[in-house]
């Protein structure tokens, strides 16, 4: 679904944006089942990005550790990735610990990617979208993105949210 009232604002800079070159990305995925075998959305997300231009600068797959995650976020954030996508993690459970840790660390938040996300999965999948705690914000100079773990979800974020904003994202950061 997209908006067709996108403002002037809005539109100009997208067309500044368009200009930005491929997009450095890290994949994070968070899990205490799967494997780099199994990890089908970091695959997804691979081909996905790629088939956009962009570059994906790191991969890693760690269990849903408090610690592993801010080792991971600290990692991929002083490589060259400009982008640091999640996945997993984001839900209620006692071992759902992503949302939490990134509360904690986000330097500033993007309230609009869990208030939209959680829109557009009420959409699909009713009112079990509240259960998630997608959230996005900047650390360490990169922009983050923490989506839930199910495939659907990580399609619905990157084709709906992620994709159509990532280059505008990119030339935002690169302002002075």
């Amino acid at each position: 679904m997209k908006n067709s009232q996108e403002s002037g604002s809005s539109k100009k800079h997208k067309e500044a944006a368009a200009h930005v070159g491929p997009v450095s990305v890290a994949l994070l995925t968070v899990s205490d089942t799967r494997t780099e075998s199994t990890d089908l959305n970091a695959q997804y997300l691979s081909k996905a990005l790629q088939e956009q231009g962009h570059e994906v600068t790191a991969y890693m797959l760690i269990r849903d550790e408090p610690d592993q995650l801010l080792t991971a976020l600290k990692a991929l954030s002083s490589g060259p990735a400009q982008f640091i996508l999640i996945n997993g993690g984001s839900g209620v459970s006692k071992r759902d610990n992503t949302f939490d840790v990134l509360s904690g660390v986000l330097e500033k938040t993007l309230p609009g990617f869990g208030e939209l996300f959680r829109f557009l999965s009420y959409e699909q999948i009713g009112s079990a979208a509240m259960l998630t705690r997608a959230t996005a914000g900047l650390y360490s100079g990169c922009v983050v993105f923490s989506m839930p773990g199910s495939p659907n979800a990580v399609r619905l974020a990157w084709e709906q949210l992620i994709k159509p904003e990532l280059k505008h994202l990119a030339y935002e950061l690169s302002k002075s």
